[in-house]
């Protein structure tokens, strides 16, 4: 079956070239419903929290009013549970009507007309894993139509019910049939994380050629726990998932749970760190009416989003482990870096930290770097490569550093 596999690969490798639709050059940014919302279609019952066309304007209209929008978290997504639990006269997938009463292009309207971008979902199989009706090899053109049709601007494209033969099949050709639409739809694939997430089963190559993002590992739970093993799991293998990684195409450690009810205020800075310090997609799943202002700080602290967003796409990595520390780079433009400094640790207690740029193979600028703090928002100080330094960190908590040369040109979004 392997052997099987890998044919398909080199096959549709050669027939389906690129994706190339020119999209998320830096990390999408936006909101989807799976990790808050699930598969609450219960409309009668909780009518602003089900799967719904009110749910969706709602948080688009927040995006808007609350600055979501103009800080670049421009998608909204629309995960598992949307249709009917069968396909039109057509054979076309159709969204259920009590609860998208206007349907999917006239919400496709609202969201464009507040510059925003809808997001869709579809699974590479029998059903999705909701149990609705699937995109099976034979349905894969007509669905792409469709969603173009309704001008979708992306598609999580899941991969419950089918098996590994199917989708060696079905994510390129699905791939190729949104090209075929003429309409650039961000093409999110849940392949890898069906296949253990690592080569030689995954192949990343390929996937860098026919997908915009892909999700690598299990699904988030909203807890610190879950966080955790997600970060875990991407250091552990981070040699053969970060050089996939890069402009237009990018490894998806799962939704931002920041806002829910999991994690701590330190364990909310520590998740959107390392999502930074990994250039990951910042696509939150929470409830944008009600959340606390602590939250919606930390969401949109600037200098946070523009280390995710920094234009060379290089995807950071953990440079060193020390008891409960771990110290991740990333360099990023202009001979700028991030640096954030995290502590697993849960024993009470910050952790005192010592290091110099120099130990962190911070070297070039004979003048020194400027030390910004990300999530204090203030200027630390100047220092030369070999000059110590030092820091605290709270338990589950982390530290994220700026690092600037001390001459030359300004990063560009400060």
């Amino acid at each position: 079956m392997h052997l099987v596999v890998v044919g398909i690969f080199l096959a549709l490798s050669t027939l389906c070239s690129s994706l190339d639709n020119g999209l998320v050059r830096t990390p999408p940014m936006g909101w989807m419903t799976w990790e808050r919302y699930r598969c609450n279609i219960n409309c009668k019952i909780d009518p602003e929290n089900c799967i719904g066309e009110l749910l969706i304007k709602n948080i688009a209209d927040k995006m808007v009013d609350s600055g979501w929008r103009d800080l670049g978290y421009v998608y909204i997504s629309i995960d598992d549970c949307w249709s009917l639990k069968k396909r039109d006269s057509n054979g076309r997938l159709q969204p259920d009507p009590d609860r998208f009463p206007s349907g999917i292009k006239a919400l496709a309207d609202y969201i464009h007309a507040r510059g925003l971008k809808i997001g869709i979902y579809a699974d590479m199989g029998n059903f999705t894993c909701g149990g609705y009706p699937g995109t099976t090899l034979d349905t894969i053109k007509i669905d792409a139509d469709t969603f173009a049709s309704w001008e979708v601007d992306m598609l999580k494209f899941d991969g419950c019910y089918s098996n590994s033969t199917e989708k060696a099949l079905g994510y390129p050709k699905m791939s190729a049939a949104l090209n075929a639409t003429g309409r650039p739809i961000l093409y999110s694939c849940s392949w890898p994380a069906y296949e253990g997430g690592l080569p030689p089963k995954v192949n990343y190559t390929l996937l860098g050629e026919i997908c915009n993002m892909w999700r690598n590992y299990d699904d988030i739970q909203d807890s610190w726990a879950s966080v955790l093993d997600i970060i875990e799991w991407f250091a552990d293998n981070q040699d053969a998932l970060q050089p996939a990684a890069g402009p237009g195409r990018w490894n998806d450690p799962d939704m931002l749970i920041v806002g829910n009810f999991g994690l701590s205020y330190d364990q909310s800075k520590s998740q959107l760190a390392i999502w930074a310090m990994m250039a990951a997609p910042l696509i939150m799943s929470n409830d944008l009416r009600t959340i606390s202002e602590d939250a919606k700080e930390l969401l949109q602290n600037r200098l946070m989003i523009a280390i995710n967003q920094d234009p060379l796409g290089k995807q950071g990595k953990r440079i060193a482990k020390s008891g409960s520390l771990e110290v991740w780079v990333r360099e990023l433009v202009d001979e700028q870096y991030a640096v954030a400094v995290l502590n697993k640790g849960t024993d009470g207690l910050p952790k005192r930290f010592t290091t110099s740029l120099a130990l962190l193979n911070i070297t070039k600028s004979t003048f020194g770097y400027k030390l910004f703090d990300v999530f204090d928002k203030e200027f630390l100080r100047t220092v030369k490569p070999e000059t110590a330094f030092d820091m605290s960190i709270n338990p589950s908590g982390v530290v994220m550093l700026f690092v600037r040369p001390a001459t030359g040109r300004r990063h560009h979004h400060l």
